[in-house]
């Protein structure tokens, strides 16, 4: 119970567990949380898919806590469909109209910056920076930068048809895109969208993307294959991928925590 003791000092709180248990204070908590660096809020439009908003939630509560500090965050949820939608019908403003109302709600709900764990949605980007009234952290620098620091020549891209065939939305300009063929691009489309949708991913869907990869390496010379689609956490991570690759997911959660804390960008490795 919280109240006020005699009318003005506080009454300690305390969660009682059992007779002869002891109770938790919370004072400590209080006190180490003190301590804890400051983040600004983040507000994450969600959703597009929840796998990827989980694996982005995950990795950036960890990456504060290595840090010492305490995220804090806000998430409104979006749906795929719509972007899709907007996307289909190259409607770059009717989509940074569409995803700046979530980014006014998160607004309202404390968020100091903004970040949407996902690429298509990036459609928009230019679109929505202008009308967003919070700094929303673009995905593509960090991208730009490790495909320089790389010299990559020759890329393909794992992502949604929307992405492969924009070249990642026309980033790619200085970067020759290996073209999947046709029966390859759908099956990496159909496999992303529902991996998307379920929020998990198969070994089957594995090691099939991973069969893809390799092949386009070898057949077609690619330096290397960008994970240009964030819910392709849910299939690969460091362990598993034996194939040379660029985790777009990875560099934009980076981004995201320096932009939070107020740390200089990430030089080139």
């Amino acid at each position: 119970m919280i109240g006020k003791k005699g009318g003005s000092e506080p009454i300690p709180l305390t969660l009682p567990i059992s007779s002869g248990e002891p109770r938790f204070h919370f004072k400590s908590l209080r006190i180490n949380l003190e301590f804890m660096k400051a983040s600004r809020c983040l507000g994450l439009v969600g959703g597009l898919g929840v796998g990827a908003t989980i694996h982005y939630y995950e990795k950036l509560a960890k990456a504060h806590e290595a840090r010492g500090c305490a995220l804090d965050i806000v998430i409104a949820h979006a749906e795929t469909p719509r972007v899709f939608e907007f996307v289909q019908a190259s409607d770059r403003n009717g989509l940074a109209e569409y995803l700046n109302g979530y980014i006014l709600r998160l607004q309202a709900a404390g968020a100091e910056v903004a970040a949407i764990p996902a690429v298509t949605p990036h459609f928009c980007m230019r679109e929505l920076a202008i009308v967003s009234p919070l700094p929303v952290v673009n995905i593509f620098p960090p991208l730009l930068r490790e495909l320089a620091a790389r010299s990559a020549k020759r890329v393909a891209v794992f992502g949604t048809r929307f992405v492969i065939e924009s070249a990642i939305f026309g980033e790619l300009s200085a970067t020759e895109m290996i073209q999947w063929r046709p029966h390859e691009l759908d099956f990496i489309h159909k496999t992303y969208v529902e991996a998307a949708r379920t929020g998990q991913g198969s070994k089957q869907q594995h090691r099939e993307l991973t069969d893809l990869a390799q092949t386009i390496v070898r057949r077609d010379g690619a330096d290397t294959v960008i994970l240009a689609g964030t819910d392709l956490a849910l299939l690969f991570n460091e362990s598993n991928t034996d194939f040379p690759c660029i985790d777009c997911a990875a560099l934009h959660i980076q981004a995201i925590v320096r932009e939070l804390l107020g740390e200089p960008a990430l030089s080139p490795r």
